[in-house]
C-alpha cells in the first residue's frame, strides 16, 4: 500500500517537472501537449462511465452525473493548464522588461 502511494507521488511530480519543462520552451504550444491528453483521456473516461447509465436512467440524473464525473476527472487538466498560463505569463513579463532595456540603451 505505502509502495503504491509512493510511486503516484512520484509519478505526479515527474508530470509537474514535465510539464514545467515543456511551458519554458519558447514555443507556446508544447506546454498544452499534457493538458490536451488529460482532457481528451478524460472526457473519454467520463463517456464510458455514464454511456450504460445514460440508456437505463432519467435525462437529468444521467446530465448531472456526467458533467460531475468530467468535472472530477479535469482536474489535473485545470491543474497543468494553470503551470502552463503562470509559467507563460513570467516569461512573457520578463521578455518584455528584456525589450525594455534593450530600448534603454
Amino acid at each position: 500500500m505505502g509502495s503504491v502511494l509512493i510511486m503516484f507521488i512520484v509519478y505526479g511530480a515527474l508530470i509537474i517537472i514535465l510539464q514545467i519543462l515543456l511551458s519554458k520552451m519558447k514555443n507556446k504550444w508544447f506546454g498544452l501537449i499534457l493538458p490536451s491528453i488529460s482532457f481528451v483521456y478524460s472526457t473519454s473516461l467520463s463517456l464510458v462511465l455514464n454511456i450504460t447509465p445514460l440508456q437505463q436512467s432519467d435525462n437529468m440524473k444521467s446530465l448531472m452525473d456526467f458533467v460531475s464525473t468530467f468535472l472530477v476527472n479535469n482536474i489535473p487538466t485545470f491543474i497543468l493548464l494553470a503551470i502552463h498560463f503562470s509559467i507563460r505569463k513570467k516569461r512573457n513579463i520578463s521578455s518584455q522588461i528584456e525589450k525594455m532595456k534593450i530600448r534603454d540603451l
